[in-house]
């Protein structure tokens, strides 16, 4: 007689987003997480810019420390709604595009028929909201480069150091920025900008 088969269950793991719940600051400044999104890592050549920019719905930008949004821009927290992407210049021929409204960087690229190289990076980084009268400062506190609205203005971004590790650095408004990091230093990155909160608010 045929035993009846059994169902047994398997245990699944949950993902969990890196630092998820967390938040920081200090007197004039505060410290947040922002959400997933899509990030790809774009390189292309001059040659393949007009078409990629119009696949994408952004135009890259081509000068150092320049951004670029699409029609519907960020937030003022620094979280982009339905409809928003963005595209930071990191080199001659390398930008991130970052798009939080669920839609495919990598799909859009390819619509180009354009010579690129498209690398999805979106769960290789955290991003962390960094506001307040008192941002530049505790910013500052890690990062080497001259961050003043003058020589940094709204929209700037560059590839920088805090602490000890590379970020990518974006002001999204005069009181606003937004730090990119590889999750592997995300609770130091964190960490970090939470004692120069403390700091600065001293």
């Amino acid at each position: 007689m045929a035993r009846a088969a059994r169902t047994v269950e398997q245990p699944s793991a949950a993902r969990h987003a890196a630092l998820s719940g967390r938040s920081a600051g200090g007197e004039g400044v505060s410290i947040a997480v922002l959400g997933p999104a899509e990030r790809v890592s774009l390189r292309a050549p001059a040659a393949s810019l007009a078409a990629l920019s119009k696949a994408l719905g952004v135009a890259l930008p081509d000068r150092p420390k320049s951004s670029a949004l699409a029609k519907g821009g960020l937030l003022p927290a620094a979280r982009a709604r339905a409809g928003s992407r963005a595209a930071l210049w990191l080199g001659p021929d390398e930008w991130l595009l970052l798009d939080e409204s669920g839609s495919s960087l990598v799909a859009d690229c390819a619509k180009a028929k354009a010579l690129s190289s498209t690398v999805d990076i979106s769960h290789r980084n955290v991003a962390i909201a960094v506001a307040g009268p008192a941002a530049e400062a505790t910013l500052s506190a890690g990062c080497p480069q001259d961050l003043s609205a003058a020589a940094f203005p709204v929209g700037a971004c560059s590839r920088t150091i805090l602490g000890k590790v590379e970020i990518v650095l974006w002001r999204t408004r005069t009181d606003t920025f937004r730090v990119e990091c590889w999750r592997s230093f995300a609770d130091y990155v964190f960490g970090f900008l939470s004692e120069a909160a403390r700091d600065a608010a001293a």
